[in-house]
């Protein structure tokens, strides 16, 4: 690893979490907290002009989370490295991350040379994922390939109707909207049933909304 200085800015609600992890990273001089923000909308403001190696985000914020911040970077092109450092064990949190293109996952229960650790793997363009989230994360990236077929198999009529399914609404109501016959929808959802490997509208509404066709708000 290189060993010029890490130059890292914090961005956490808490202050006390924030001056713990300042004091953590810089005691053997080898990373500095150049910059903190307290929420998302202060870290962005801040960042078009400090230019860190590493941005260790949190997600829970008030005003814009870090998940809005790392999409909001992203689209802007920043060059940043972004880890995002939470207490968010879950798994959808973790795959949003890697998504949008976080370079990194650690929990907050993590310990110093841990953090330490990721900031390094970072710095040297290798990704780092909490090890306990892994297995986790392999499970659900290959729940996503299954789908990824499923989809695939379904026609433009078929994804229609499944959104329209998964939004709640009868098989009269769908065929109204769609201007079809109630027996043509009833058709074509046991097809949807089939393809996606679902027995119920329940079932395929959280096949719906686990691959966003729809959002829950």
């Amino acid at each position: 690893m290189s060993s010029r200085v890490i130059k890292v800015m914090l961005v956490d609600d808490h202050i006390l979490m924030r001056e713990g992890i300042k004091k953590l990273l810089e005691f053997d001089n080898t990373i500095e907290v150049i910059e903190q923000a307290s929420d998302g909308i202060e870290c962005l403001e801040k960042m078009k002009t400090i230019k860190p190696d590493i941005l260790l985000l949190d997600i829970d914020m008030p005003g814009m989370n870090g998940i809005k911040v790392l999409s909001t970077l992203k689209e802007q092109n920043n060059p940043v490295k972004v880890l995002i450092l939470t207490v968010h064990s879950e798994i959808e949190y973790l795959v949003d991350a890697v998504d949008i293109g976080a370079n990194g996952y650690i929990l907050k229960d993590s310990g110093s040379a841990d953090l330490k650790k990721a900031i390094e793997y970072i710095m040297e363009d290798n990704p780092y994922i909490q090890p306990s989230l892994i297995p986790a994360l392999k499970s659900r990236l290959m729940v996503r390939d299954a789908d990824k077929e499923k989809l695939e198999a379904l026609t433009k009529r078929e994804l229609e109707i499944l959104t329209q399914v998964a939004s709640g609404m009868f098989n009269k109501e769908i065929a109204n909207n769609l201007n079809i016959s109630e027996r043509t929808v009833k058709n074509h959802v046991s097809n949807i049933f089939k393809k996606i490997d679902v027995s119920d509208r329940t079932q395929a509404a959280v096949f719906a909304i686990r691959n966003k066709l729809i959002n829950l708000y």
